[in-house]
């Protein structure tokens, strides 16, 4: 046993070599969010559900969002759409994993590789003839630690974006309304 304090000790002794338990041990922590917002459209399902798809959010979602479909062509949305998104410097894949709109439901993986992974549900309920219940939850992962810190921020923006979301698909349901 006193051996082992000997090694041990000159290890730790050693200069480069002085590491506490904690960072030998420890594996690095990723940042993972996950929140969820709610709010109602003012129309039924069938009108809400297809802008919940990557071409229906066109509408709604601002100039931003501009989705370049790798598959299907021509661009349509389904279940198994892959189209990826410009962010900023980054390029992001997504990939539709499922698109139900007489379920009301969409699900979408988006990966902006080596940065972050994120998981968006979108859950819609028929509340009658004019109002549908929007529940969107949002998992996000870091893949790097450098990246902890925006995926944090995002998480609290993600949680606040309901009113945004509300604003932005009625307006769009207003002008389809007009046409």
């Amino acid at each position: 046993m006193i051996a082992v304090l000997l090694v041990l000790a000159l290890w730790l002794d050693t200069p480069g070599l002085v590491q506490t338990a904690e960072t030998v041990h420890a594996p690095t922590q990723f940042a993972h969010v996950n929140n969820t917002f709610r709010f109602e459209a003012a129309a039924p399902l069938a009108r809400v559900a297809p802008l919940f798809g990557p071409e229906g959010e066109r509408c709604w979602a601002g100039k931003h969002w501009d989705p370049q479909f790798v598959y299907p062509q021509p661009a349509r949305d389904l279940e198994g759409a892959v189209f990826t998104v410009r962010h900023g410097e980054h390029h992001s894949v997504w990939v539709n994993t499922i698109f139900d709109l007489a379920g009301g439901r969409m699900q979408y993986v988006m990966v902006i590789p080596e940065v972050l992974v994120s998981l968006i549900d979108v859950r819609l309920k028929d509340m009658g003839a004019t109002h549908t219940a929007v529940e969107v939850t949002y998992a996000r992962t870091a893949l790097a630690t450098v990246a902890n810190d925006g995926v944090q921020a995002m998480g609290a923006s993600d949680r606040d974006s309901g009113p945004d979301w509300q604003r932005s698909v009625e307006a769009c349901l207003a002008v389809q309304q007009a046409h």
